[in-house]
């Protein structure tokens, strides 16, 4: 886990020559090709040179001398030449962006660039588009494709393809999420994380240079994917090919049920100030707790005094026994006002994050899996989340399965858009699309 990135929580086929810059470090065929990181979920992958990549997580690092929101990944030998694709995977909340610029530290090579907004402000992120089109990729011979995922790439592919001007080429919503998951654990170093329980403590799990990129390995799979955004989704992935996954199930209880109950009952604005909201409340003062039905632990079935029997169990009689300074039964006003709001952010979030753990369990002990990747812009690299879903894996499962988390976790779809290549067969006067097959989407 990088530190930089989760600062608020310390305690706790063929490639082409032509497109990538294979550089020296490379002393043979093996170790050259061994660099390139290649794919198998699709016909139309893109190829790229991953030797000696990494988080960038120095603030000297960055031109602006500030880290941002997202960590940059540097692809030092990677060739900027002929890069004209950026992806998008716009959902149900958030619009993402995943883009190439130069590297002003290693000039030879690349940078992924991440960005997020709310889908809501379209506008504002089509602009942006327009900035990085103009900025960055006006030098290549092609006129620049964006290549678009998400629901948002069916609902505003009109809008996109008139206000850019250039090619939308639309892909699968659950292979981009697979393709990109695929690419952050094989390529590059401390992308992925646990949290230890028992130590407190966040450990990255750090691959040596010949297990980055080992196409031939397995060792990854199979695994259960919980992509958590608006809704949840959840997909079985049993090797590295096409066809090697397969959605079995999902939830309508996700993000977007925190956000909406949170926008009703506190005075929070957006995602993250509820959940700086949810880091400074005490969830006991709402929540009805084993203890305070038994009196003490039920050792015998392992429930300890502190874990919830009811979420938010103790505001019904709180708010039923109440009356106000008049003797008259308390307004709606008045009963939200009479519990704190870091208390019932804490609940809810509670709620919500043991809801998918215990269902995430449950499809993993339906097919036998053992490693649950836990992604998407619900968890934001944010302590309690994964504090809470890492928890409900390790109890449900007695320790049988782990919750692995990543800093780049609301990337997926966008970095997999990005590994796919330009459909050349299409011109851009068609509007034609590769892919138009809705996955259904929570």
């Amino acid at each position: 886990m990088i530190e930089s990135d989760l600062s608020s929580i310390s305690d706790i086929d063929q490639y082409h020559d032509t497109d990538l810059n294979l550089s020296s470090t490379s002393s043979n065929n093996s170790s050259r090709q061994n660099s390139i990181y290649r794919h198998n979920h699709c016909n139309n992958q893109k190829p790229l040179n991953v030797s000696n990549s990494h988080i960038v997580n120095d603030k000297d690092q960055y031109e602006s001398k500030l880290l941002p929101e997202t960590l940059d990944i540097s692809l030092p030998n990677h060739s900027m030449k002929n890069i004209n694709e950026i992806s998008i995977d716009i959902g149900g909340s958030l619009a993402k962006l995943v883009y190439f610029t130069k590297d002003p530290i290693n000039l030879n090579g690349v940078r992924l660039n991440f960005y997020k907004i709310e889908t809501e402000k379209i506008e504002e992120f089509i602009q942006f588009l327009k900035n990085i089109i103009l900025t960055h990729y006006n030098n290549s011979d092609q006129s620049p494709v964006i290549i678009a995922t998400g629901g948002g790439s069916h609902k505003y592919y009109t809008k996109l393809s008139n206000e850019l001007n250039c090619k939308i080429q639309r892909e699968d919503e659950m292979q981009c999420l697979i393709i990109g998951l695929d690419f952050f654990i094989r390529s590059i170093k401390n992308e992925v994380f646990y949290y230890d329980d028992l130590n407190n403590k966040y450990i990255d799990i750090d691959k040596s240079d010949d297990q980055i990129n080992d196409i031939s390995s397995t060792s990854i799979y199979p695994y259960l994917l919980v992509n958590i955004g608006s809704g949840v989704s959840m997909i079985k992935v049993t090797g590295p090919n096409e066809g090697n996954f397969e959605r079995v199930g999902g939830s309508s209880l996700g993000g977007g049920t925190l956000w909406g109950l949170l926008s009703i009952l506190t005075d929070s604005n957006s995602f993250d100030e509820m959940l700086e909201m949810a880091s400074t409340g005490n969830n006991e003062n709402v929540d009805l707790l084993v203890g305070d039905i038994y009196g003490r632990a039920y050792n015998k079935i392992g429930l300890k005094p502190n874990h919830i029997a009811s979420s938010m169990g103790k505001v019904f009689k709180d708010v039923i026994d109440s009356t106000n300074e008049e003797g008259k039964p308390l307004t709606r006003e008045e009963r939200l006002n009479k519990f704190d709001q870091g208390d019932i952010a804490r609940s809810l979030l509670y709620a919500v994050s043991y809801n998918i753990g215990q269902i995430a369990y449950l499809q993993a002990q339906r097919f036998n899996l053992k490693k649950i990747y836990f992604a998407g812009s619900y968890i934001r690299n944010h302590n309690q989340t994964i504090r809470t879903l890492s928890y409900a894996i390790n109890f449900w499962s007695q320790g049988d399965k782990k919750a692995y988390f990543l800093n780049h976790e609301g990337y997926l779809g966008a970095m997999g858009a990005f590994l796919m290549r330009r459909n050349e067969e299409e011109d851009l006067s068609t509007n034609n699309i590769l892919h138009d097959t809705t996955t259904p989407s929570n």
